[in-house]
């Protein structure tokens, strides 16, 4: 039995959640297989310049819709996504494409 195959067989269980910390090669894979039901992400308040990337060129398209975010005093923010299948595609031309509220 392959890893992807034992996942979801424990994913399938009843009981707690099997999370991923810092690896971008195993959320991949299981992006790939709909094995993830949750994203979250900690973004820092810095700009690097170079660097891996988070989902490599060619990941599969997934889309998100936020749950939650919320700033600590340091200035990271915490962000909670559900995954909610195919990601939806649009063209960004500019602030006038968001909607105000």
């Amino acid at each position: 039995m392959n890893i992807l195959d034992t996942l979801a067989e424990l994913k399938a269980r009843p009981g707690r959640e099997i999370q991923i910390h810092g690896s971008s090669v195993l959320a991949e894979s299981l992006f790939s297989v709909g094995l993830i039901d949750e994203v979250r992400l900690v973004v820092a308040p810095v700009v690097v310049g170079s660097g891996r990337r988070l989902f490599p060129e060619g990941s599969t398209p997934t889309g998100l819709r936020l749950l939650s975010s919320k700033t600590t005093p340091g200035g990271l923010v915490l962000h909670k996504y559900q995954v909610v299948g195919s990601a939806s595609h649009s063209t960004y031309t500019g602030v006038q494409d968001v909607p105000s509220r």
